[in-house]
């Protein structure tokens, strides 16, 4: 491909702007996995590997030194063939890309926080009106590597993204081996006798099901309106209410497609794993998901979790609503975080 080379220096070097820009937001004990992580990656030293801690921790300094060099600099455009492009018009940059077998992504995530990466295209589809590009090998990424996002129509799934956070529950679980959800999940694979195959089999599951989550986030925004839901949003400039805000919107979004997809297909791998990283704020709000779960494990009957979906379906939309309607009358943030703390299901 023409100016390949000069694409990936592009997007590298803006997922280094926004790591000098951004990195310091996160507390040191998830800076430090992250980048344990990010070196993995670019090293590519297998997920069973011990880390070199020398070489790590040279690397640290370097990479602090050369983000102090970009925190001040623009975005650079994208040189695609057709001309420059502005790095966040990722639709325009995929109508290149794609055909010729990669995938880009730009936006932002939590805390407004913008992401890049650029990958190998495994797999492109339509699905119910969204376009889904899933990426395999990537060859540009940031700090943070989201494994799925919901950009627009389209869904981005990150293969490689998909497998490092999946390892890492693997490793968590290896160092607690509790009876829980988590080792429910990993129990439907053999990661004992064959743990590379293992991972790439729960790594192929478990992306379909970020899919679901994705299509859900779609199917909320429609609900909601997205234009509405999104000045909501970025109106938000403390991390409290846009926490309730988001995990709303998960709940709604996993009451309109996940859960309900994953008990019809009678997912149980996914199901399990789905609950085993039900947590913070999301179970927080949504208790009577977590109970009629347990109830599932202990009695194998899914009737409780099919009725807590159904009511959750109502619940989010009804919610989710209320939080947009405060913002446009010019309510506080805490009024956010006042109907989040209310909607506890």
């Amino acid at each position: 491909m023409q100016h390949f080379n000069q694409i990936v220096d592009a997007v590298q070097t803006n997922c280094h702007i926004t790591d000098a820009r951004h990195a310091q937001d996160m507390t040191m004990c998830i800076f430090l996995l992250e980048m344990r992580q990010y070196y993995r990656w670019e090293y590519d030293i297998p997920y069973a590997d011990n880390l070199p801690k020398d070489d790590l921790g040279n690397w640290l300094i370097e990479r602090e030194q050369l983000w102090n060099t970009l925190e001040d600099h623009p975005y650079l455009p994208m040189p695609l063939s057709t001309g420059a492009c502005d790095p966040f018009e990722a639709e325009t940059v995929n109508q290149e890309l794609v055909p010729q077998g990669y995938v880009y992504s730009a936006g932002y995530g939590r805390f407004h926080r913008p992401h890049f990466f650029l990958g190998r295209l495994h797999r492109a589809e339509q699905r119910d009106g969204f376009q889904v590009l899933e990426a395999d090998c990537e060859y540009a990424r940031d700090l943070i590597a989201p494994p799925a996002a919901l950009q627009g129509n389209t869904i981005y799934i990150r293969h490689e993204a998909v497998k490092s956070f999946l390892w890492s529950k693997v490793e968590e679980w290896n160092m607690q081996q509790r009876d829980n959800a988590l080792g429910r999940a990993l129990a439907c694979y053999d990661f004992v006798h064959a743990p590379d195959q293992s991972l790439a089999r729960m790594t192929e599951i478990e992306a379909e099901a970020m899919i679901l989550h994705e299509l859900g986030e779609g199917l909320a925004g429609r609900e909601y309106g997205d234009a509405a839901w999104g000045e909501m949003l970025m109106t938000c400039s403390r991390h409290r209410p846009e926490l309730y805000a988001r995990a709303v919107r998960d709940n709604l979004a996993d009451c309109l497609s996940t859960l309900p997809t994953l008990i019809e297909r009678d997912a149980q791998p996914s199901l399990h794993f789905y609950f085993a990283n039900f947590e913070g704020m999301r179970k927080k709000l949504f208790p009577l998901a977590a109970s009629a779960y347990q109830a599932w494990v202990e009695h194998g009957d899914l009737a409780p979790l099919k009725t807590a979906v159904a009511r959750g379906r109502e619940h989010w939309i009804a919610t989710g609503n209320k939080m947009i309607a405060a913002r446009r009358a010019g309510e506080a943030e805490m009024r956010l975080v006042e109907i989040g703390e209310g909607s506890i299901l």
